[in-house]
């Protein structure tokens, strides 16, 4: 597994599924408790697609957890020194991580892109959250931006107490909250690399505030931004995401703001009972966006 150094000298370990000349660079940011491996399955709808995926484990998640707490399974979660903006700094540095392996990928290649790939920035959930405070502070190094089960990041429109006490009757996992599929909450509980910890308790309540945040004001107005929500979501839902929505156009100024509410789906909209309808709307949103490749003869030099 490849690693780089964050600011801090923790290992961050990522995952790569490169395509070649792909039309787009895509960097997943997972959510809180989870890893990277979760979204094998996105990055394979990805691939087929025309587009290279990227994705780390977080500060304290996955492997890179593992490595950072010593292969203590129950510290994971935890984010170590410097807290959620180390956490955050590392999911920024990773971008310039993916562009350089994007250009040495292109060099090995016979045929070369006329310009380096776009690049798209996927969270979901906690990595939504922080996606959006990465947008706030370099929305120029990204040509689109994908938000799932995502939440305006302020009291009253997010969530962060119980978030399966609406669904803890439809079974005993206490992740019932995540998918309409019951064998999503069962691997959930049964994957040695997850913890259904609450954020407040991993983060502490300092970190936990942190999150809380609106969307910068005059951000570049040609970026797109595509939320998809399940409208069984306990983290925010379809009122959460318009609010969202609203902020992106009234106060950031975007022009090219897309909301799909999906009724009746739960958290991960990417493990959903209709999981293909949610990748194909992904695939045709950045397809509509992002042109194919227009690749040059390689030179003779």
């Amino acid at each position: 597994m490849p690693t780089f150094i964050d600011e801090y000298g923790v290992p961050i370990v990522y995952y790569a599924w490169p395509v070649d000349n792909p039309r787009a660079i895509v960097q997943l940011v997972h959510g809180v408790g989870e890893h990277a491996l979760r979204y094998r399955e996105v990055a394979r709808a990805l691939n087929a697609a025309g587009y290279s995926v990227y994705a780390d484990d977080h500060r304290g998640h996955g492997q890179t957890g593992m490595l950072q707490h010593g292969g203590d399974a129950a510290q994971l979660g935890r984010l170590g020194v410097g807290g959620l903006r180390a956490a955050v700094a590392a999911v920024h540095a990773f971008t310039g991580v993916i562009r350089e392996a994007a250009l040495q990928q292109a060099a090995v290649h016979g045929a070369q892109p006329a310009s380096t790939p776009p690049l798209v920035l996927i969270g979901h959930s906690w990595g939504s959250f922080m996606a959006q405070m990465i947008l706030n502070e370099y929305p120029q190094d990204y040509q689109a931006v994908v938000l799932t089960g995502t939440a305006y990041r302020w009291p009253g429109y997010l969530d962060s107490g119980d978030l399966n006490r609406k669904h803890k009757h439809l079974g005993t996992t206490g992740a019932e909250w995540l998918s309409r599929d019951p064998a999503v909450a069962a691997a959930f509980v049964a994957d040695p690399l997850t913890t259904s910890v609450p954020l407040a308790k991993l983060f502490g309540l300092r970190d936990a505030a942190r999150i809380l945040g609106r969307p910068a004001r005059r951000l570049p107005a040609t970026l797109p931004v595509l939320i998809q929500v399940g409208g069984d979501d306990p983290v925010g839902g379809e009122r959460s995401a318009r609010k969202l929505v609203d902020a992106y156009i009234r106060r950031s100024g975007l022009r090219d703001v897309s909301l799909i509410v999906y009724p009746g789906a739960r958290h991960e909209v990417f493990n959903e009972t209709n999981r293909d309808e949610v990748l194909a709307d992904l695939v045709a949103w950045l397809g509509a966006r992002l042109p194919a490749p227009v690749l040059e003869p390689a030179s003779d030099d």
